[in-house]
């Protein structure tokens, strides 16, 4: 067994480039985030980041607007229907469980934003391919530019 390859950690059917590969995945300034951030900034929104004070710290947000912005992976996130919503052959029964709690901590987010009187938007990262269908997701879902 190749050193890469040993067991770390509690969870002994964890390999360390397993866990390599788990820790590079980013929380924050993601691709697809970057990709919405530079399309809000050309049609001319000013945006607040990751604000702490609101219910799941949105990735991005409009004050002025009062509209919080998750972009989500459809991975993580279960995007009902996509194709790259696919789920791990092994330790099924733990990743069910971890997308299960990722899916109702999203919904309890966005309920608690709209008691607060904040609109949410929601942008999968397959929606946001080309930069065309993101302008239209963006114009479509968003008032003229500030």
């Amino acid at each position: 067994m190749l050193e890469n390859e040993m067991p770390v950690g509690r969870d002994l059917g964890v390999t360390a480039a397993r866990s390599k590969n788990m820790r590079a995945v980013k929380g924050k300034d993601t691709q697809p985030e970057l990709l919405v951030r530079r399309a809000l900034r050309r049609l001319g929104y000013r945006f607040r980041l990751h604000r702490k004070d609101l219910p799941g710290r949105p990735d991005i947000v409009l004050p002025r607007l009062h509209l919080a912005i998750f972009v989500h992976g459809c991975f993580w996130h279960r995007h009902e229907g996509c194709p790259r919503t696919s789920t791990p052959k092994t330790r099924a029964d733990f990743w069910q469980q971890k997308f299960e709690a990722n899916v109702a901590r999203d919904r309890r987010t966005e309920l608690a934003l709209r008691e607060l009187g904040w609109r949410v938007l929601i942008i999968w990262e397959c929606e946001i391919r080309t930069p065309l269908s993101l302008d239209a997701l963006l114009n479509f879902g968003l008032p003229n530019a500030e």
